[in-house]
């Protein structure tokens, strides 16, 4: 066997295995959503993440690689190992966006719009970013570092997040009478399953996007991505509980994976450029934003029930700038105008097209199915049927 056939399939092995890192993320966002909805709901937002898994995998099949890529050709491994581990991804966007419109979204009208994330929003996103470049040479060319996705994918899952937020509104009563109704997480050592489950998936995600582990040069960059990934979640999870215990007395679980989950995000864009210090700070400041956005979003009336857009949005904005920061060789503007052109591009476009779709199926589910349950009304299962169902 050459050297140069050794190495096509060593990375086409990592990359697999890569990918399979990442897919243990479809339920990590399941189990993290079913635990932290109310037990009416659960069976809703598990079909919810299966479909955006088989959609979202499809459409990006059929449409979205091509257009993303602009070819299906690969030397540095097998193409279909390439193709795989950016599928991988396409779900993560929407994902993002379904937990934080949970227990009021419609379930086909979110598979409506999966569709054209899948196949259209998403893979032009990762044209002007990672892909075949549509905007070179024009003013708007992104110069962007984003390794695996600070941008690319958090942010972009965060501003379709907002767009659906402003068109559907909270759950009923969540805000009334000046007041915000706290609904507490129904099953907690889900929560804790899927926040893991996602954390282990990171691996995959900003390791295996190094591209390559067959030198010893990239085997070492895969580590020190992968060890500052861990450095980033921790830091995260140990400040928001810090902060927690200084403001109130608690240790919060839910809010202490959800810090750990924010720093994971901060660090995406730029893991393999930092020494072994410097996603310690990155990670803090991303765990503690996610303790200050999350009141900051429901002063807003903006109902996000699993905290997406402050561990995606916020956190993702803060990740692609802190490579700017902290990184010599990478410019703050570039990292700024990269920032601001996909989230106008990616706000503009999801508003556009769940308005139109909302026009068409309602988005939103009417309050008497939201008090009865989204279970009942969409699946026809029941997580807990023998439970009585709270209001």
């Amino acid at each position: 066997m050459s050297e140069a056939d050794f190495k096509y399939i060593l990375d086409t092995f990592f990359t697999l295995f890569s990918m399979v890192l990442i897919i243990l993320m479809v339920p990590g966002f399941a189990m993290l959503e079913a635990g932290l909805v109310r037990t009416k709901n659960v069976s809703s937002v598990l079909t919810v993440n299966t479909m955006i898994y088989a959609v979202a995998s499809m459409a990006f099949l059929l449409v979205g690689y091509s257009l993303a890529f602009g070819s299906w050709e690969n030397s540095s491994m097998s193409i279909w190992a390439a193709f795989l581990f950016q599928m991988a991804f396409v779900g993560k966007t929407i994902n993002i966006m379904s937990g934080g419109v949970s227990e009021r979204v419609k379930i086909i009208p979110l598979m409506i719009f999966t569709v054209v994330m899948g196949a259209v929003i998403y893979p032009l996103i990762v044209n002007v970013s990672w892909g075949a470049d549509l905007l070179a040479g024009t003013v708007l060319d992104i110069d962007m570092y984003d390794l695996a996705g600070s941008t690319v994918i958090h942010s972009t899952g965060g501003w379709a997040l907002l767009a659906a937020i402003l068109i559907m509104g909270p759950r009923k009563d969540r805000y009334k009478d000046g007041k915000i109704k706290v609904i507490p997480a129904s099953n907690v050592p889900l929560v804790v399953l899927g926040a893991l489950l996602l954390w282990i998936g990171w691996f995959g995600f900003n390791g295996g996007s190094v591209g390559s582990i067959s030198s010893v040069e990239n085997a070492d960059t895969v580590a020190k991505t992968i060890m500052n990934t861990n450095t980033a979640g921790l830091a995260g999870a140990i400040i928001a509980a810090v902060i927690m215990y200084a403001r109130y007395k608690l240790l919060d679980i839910t809010m202490i994976l959800n810090g750990a989950l924010g720093g994971l995000v901060a660090i995406t864009a730029g893991p393999d450029l930092y020494d072994m210090y410097t996603p310690i700070l990155i990670g803090a400041i991303g765990g503690a934003l996610v303790v200050f956005a999350v009141p900051m979003f429901d002063k807003l009336k903006l109902d996000d029930p699993v905290g997406a857009l402050s561990v995606h949005l916020v956190n993702g904005i803060w990740g692609t700038l802190a490579v700017g920061v902290f990184v010599d060789k990478v410019s703050l503007v570039s990292q700024l105008k990269g920032i601001v052109v996909i989230g106008v591009f990616a706000f503009v476009s999801s508003y556009i097209v769940i308005y139109i779709i909302n026009k068409i199926v309602a988005f939103r589910a009417e309050d008497d199915i939201q008090v009865e349950g989204l279970d009942v009304n969409e699946v026809g299962v029941e997580s807990y049927p023998e439970f009585k169902r709270a209001i």
